[in-house]
């Protein structure tokens, strides 16, 4: 009889444990939740993910650090892009990659995403027209060219990959030779502005990729996008290499 004071005492603290577990449990589930929705609102993950998030620990339970694995083949600076873009949500712990790496300060390739980031801001406030149904530009593109050149031309050893896109009207095979025809002519002016011809790639998808949340028909996705593939270290050229005397 004088034990079960104890007995009554240990059985209520076991209780107050598995409660605490259990509302643990679910705090931190509704919590991993609101990171998994933010993650699949990413627009590297809206509407062609290129990777799986897993937000589950080898034993099942939730966790706010997240491990990703390829859908496809991915460029180290796609993974860095990725990586980060899941790192930056409000909450999210250390991002890990099921090959074993781990997101980590110096990870990525701060100078290409700064470019990459540049391009962007400036395509933000303008866009490169082009006549209907045409590659050729419509009147006063020439000072946007400028610009993309002068944002290019510090981004020393960038690979970067010129994609055309349109929207749904007119046939797959006409809007895939337009878009490649717009993104080559895109590519030449900036070959002609100074940007090495080998650190351009242009690349035409017709109405394959359409912007993430537009109907694939709004005339919006007729668009150039610009996105840093990779990058290579500056090779010299004859004139930089000695030569015998």
């Amino acid at each position: 009889m004088k034990d079960r004071p104890a007995l009554l005492v240990f059985a209520g603290a076991l209780l107050v444990c598995a409660l605490a577990l259990v509302f643990a449990s679910q705090t931190a589930t509704r919590f991993v939740d609101g990171l998994q929705a933010a993650t699949a609102r990413l627009p590297e993950q809206a509407t062609d993910p290129a990777v799986d998030v897993t937000f589950a620990t080898d034993r099942g339970w939730p966790t706010r650090h997240p491990m990703l694995t390829p859908r496809r083949d991915l460029t180290e600076l796609e993974r860095a892009r990725i990586a980060q873009a899941v790192a930056d949500i409000p909450g999210m712990g250390g991002v890990h990659w099921t090959d074993g790496t781990m997101l980590a300060a110096g990870d990525t390739d701060i100078e290409s995403l700064r470019c990459e980031s540049e391009l962007l801001t400036v395509l933000a406030e303008q866009t490169i027209r082009f006549e209907e149904s045409s590659a050729d530009f419509i009147p006063g593109s020439e000072a946007l060219l400028d610009e993309l050149a002068n944002t290019l031309r510090p981004c020393v050893g960038a690979v970067v990959a010129v994609s055309g896109h349109t929207d749904t009207s007119g046939s797959p095979q006409v809007n895939l030779a337009l878009s490649q025809d717009r993104a080559q002519m895109v590519r030449r002016e900036l070959i002609e502005r100074g940007i090495p011809a080998q650190n351009l790639r242009a690349t035409g998808y017709g109405s394959s990729r359409p912007v993430a949340g537009l109907d694939p028909a709004d005339p919006a996705n007729r668009r150039i996008e610009f996105r840093v593939v990779s990058t290579e270290t500056a090779r010299p050229t004859p004139i930089d290499t000695p030569a015998a005397r």
